[in-house]
Protein backbone atom coordinates (compact mmCIF):
# COMPACT_ATOMS: atom_id res chain seq x y z
CA UNK A 1 0.00 0.00 0.00
CA UNK A 2 1.28 3.33 -1.05
CA UNK A 3 2.41 5.92 1.59
CA UNK A 4 -0.10 9.02 1.87
CA UNK A 5 2.01 12.15 1.07
CA UNK A 6 0.76 14.79 4.02
CA UNK A 7 1.93 17.90 2.61
CA UNK A 8 1.18 19.70 5.43
CA UNK A 9 2.57 18.87 8.97
CA UNK A 10 -0.46 21.20 11.23
CA UNK A 11 -3.20 19.49 12.18
CA UNK A 12 -5.96 22.09 10.99
CA UNK A 13 -8.55 20.67 12.86
CA UNK A 14 -7.22 21.95 15.87
CA UNK A 15 -8.59 25.08 15.34
CA UNK A 16 -12.01 25.99 14.25
CA UNK A 17 -12.76 26.16 10.01
CA UNK A 18 -11.40 29.27 9.02
CA UNK A 19 -14.46 29.87 6.96
CA UNK A 20 -18.49 29.28 7.34
CA UNK A 21 -21.39 28.29 6.06
CA UNK A 22 -22.52 30.95 3.42
CA UNK A 23 -19.28 33.03 3.35
CA UNK A 24 -18.14 34.09 0.08
CA UNK A 25 -14.88 32.84 -0.85
CA UNK A 26 -12.34 33.68 -4.05
CA UNK A 27 -10.19 31.21 -5.65
CA UNK A 28 -6.66 31.78 -5.16
CA UNK A 29 -5.75 29.42 -8.09
CA UNK A 30 -6.65 27.21 -11.39
CA UNK A 31 -8.41 24.11 -9.64
CA UNK A 32 -8.65 20.97 -12.34
CA UNK A 33 -9.99 17.65 -12.22
CA UNK A 34 -8.22 14.94 -10.54
CA UNK A 35 -10.35 12.90 -11.56
CA UNK A 36 -12.85 12.93 -8.75
CA UNK A 37 -15.14 15.36 -10.65
CA UNK A 38 -17.99 13.26 -12.54
CA UNK A 39 -18.55 14.08 -15.85
CA UNK A 40 -15.13 16.44 -16.78
CA UNK A 41 -11.79 15.01 -18.27
CA UNK A 42 -8.81 14.57 -15.99
CA UNK A 43 -6.92 17.86 -15.97
CA UNK A 44 -10.20 19.92 -16.92
CA UNK A 45 -10.88 23.31 -15.82
CA UNK A 46 -13.04 23.48 -13.18
CA UNK A 47 -12.62 26.77 -10.95
CA UNK A 48 -10.53 29.83 -12.88
CA UNK A 49 -8.16 31.68 -10.42
CA UNK A 50 -10.48 34.80 -9.06
CA UNK A 51 -13.52 32.69 -9.31
CA UNK A 52 -16.03 33.91 -6.38
CA UNK A 53 -18.25 31.30 -4.25
CA UNK A 54 -19.66 30.10 -1.74
CA UNK A 55 -19.28 27.51 1.37
CA UNK A 56 -22.12 25.10 1.20
CA UNK A 57 -20.32 22.82 3.45
CA UNK A 58 -17.65 21.71 5.77
CA UNK A 59 -15.94 18.60 6.31
CA UNK A 60 -12.73 17.03 6.57
CA UNK A 61 -9.70 14.88 4.87
CA UNK A 62 -7.44 12.36 6.77
CA UNK A 63 -7.87 13.74 10.34
CA UNK A 64 -6.27 16.86 9.81
CA UNK A 65 -7.35 19.19 7.21
CA UNK A 66 -10.61 21.40 6.67
CA UNK A 67 -12.20 20.51 3.00
CA UNK A 68 -14.96 23.53 2.06
CA UNK A 69 -17.15 22.42 -0.25
CA UNK A 70 -17.57 25.98 -2.35
CA UNK A 71 -20.38 26.43 -4.65
CA UNK A 72 -19.01 28.77 -7.84
CA UNK A 73 -22.66 29.71 -9.43
CA UNK A 74 -20.27 31.37 -12.70
CA UNK A 75 -18.97 28.01 -13.69
CA UNK A 76 -21.54 25.53 -11.92
CA UNK A 77 -19.54 23.69 -10.76
CA UNK A 78 -19.61 22.49 -6.19
CA UNK A 79 -15.48 21.69 -5.50
CA UNK A 80 -13.99 20.87 -2.19
CA UNK A 81 -11.28 22.99 -1.94
CA UNK A 82 -8.40 23.10 1.45
CA UNK A 83 -8.17 26.63 3.32
CA UNK A 84 -4.84 27.40 1.66
CA UNK A 85 -6.87 27.49 -2.14
CA UNK A 86 -9.36 30.24 -1.18
CA UNK A 87 -9.19 33.60 0.39
CA UNK A 88 -12.60 35.22 1.89
CA UNK A 89 -14.11 38.59 0.53
CA UNK A 90 -16.61 38.41 4.11
CA UNK A 91 -14.12 38.64 6.89
CA UNK A 92 -10.98 40.95 5.80
CA UNK A 93 -8.91 41.87 8.60
CA UNK A 94 -9.37 45.86 9.35
CA UNK A 95 -5.85 46.46 8.25
CA UNK A 96 -6.62 44.96 4.72
CA UNK A 97 -9.73 46.97 4.43
CA UNK A 98 -7.72 50.27 5.28
CA UNK A 99 -4.80 49.16 3.21
CA UNK A 100 -8.02 48.78 0.10
CA UNK A 101 -9.30 52.31 0.86
CA UNK A 102 -12.21 53.11 -1.26
CA UNK A 103 -11.72 49.54 -3.19
CA UNK A 104 -13.41 48.12 -0.39
CA UNK A 105 -16.79 49.07 -1.08
CA UNK A 106 -16.30 47.52 -4.70
CA UNK A 107 -14.78 44.29 -3.16
CA UNK A 108 -17.87 43.82 -0.37
CA UNK A 109 -20.05 44.13 -3.91
CA UNK A 110 -18.36 41.12 -5.65
CA UNK A 111 -20.66 38.13 -6.01
CA UNK A 112 -23.28 39.38 -4.41
CA UNK A 113 -26.34 39.28 -6.37
CA UNK A 114 -27.80 42.37 -7.75
CA UNK A 115 -31.94 42.73 -7.47
CA UNK A 116 -34.13 42.34 -9.84
CA UNK A 117 -35.83 45.70 -11.39
CA UNK A 118 -39.33 45.64 -10.72
CA UNK A 119 -41.13 45.94 -13.51
CA UNK A 120 -43.97 48.92 -13.50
Amino acid sequence: MADINRDDDVIELASPPRFSYGERVVARSVVRNDGTYNGKDIGEVLVNKGEIGYVININTFLQQFYIYAVDFVDSGHRVGMRAKELCTLDNLPDDVLEQLGGKSAALQGLGNATPLEEKP
